[in-house]
């Protein structure tokens, strides 16, 4: 039986959520891609709550675009600055199923240079 991309990647995506977890002291960047947006989450699995989020669906963000590598890197630097806010320093990267590659990569990079640790 054939499956489609979007099945293949959910597969992926419980496959990886089965070994991570986000806690208070090292939450989980949960990044989703489509392809015109980009958008992250900074959640505390144990709480249940998402502690910060960015998207390039948001006004501040929406001229860099979104379905762009340099709309990735937007996205993260903001993200980076609202955690850095909200006291988070070490977080867990959750690429969601999507390959470490292009803007997922660019992402998790611009997140490292805006000073989380993963």
């Amino acid at each position: 039986m054939a499956r489609t991309t979007r099945e293949l990647r959910e597969r992926r995506h419980a496959r990886i959520r089965r070994r991570l977890a986000g806690t208070p002291e090292r939450p989980r960047v949960a990044v989703n891609r489509s392809n015109r947006h980009i958008s992250a989450q900074i959640i505390d699995d144990v709480a249940g709550r998402t502690l910060a989020s960015a998207s390039s669906i948001e006004a501040a963000l929406r001229s860099t675009g979104g379905g762009n590598v340099a709309a990735a890197t937007a996205v993260a630097t903001v993200l980076a600055e609202r955690a850095r806010a909200a006291g988070i320093t070490t977080v867990v990267f959750d690429r969601g199923g999507f390959d470490y590659h292009g803007r997922v990569a660019a992402f998790a990079e611009a997140l490292r240079a805006g000073g989380l640790e993963f």
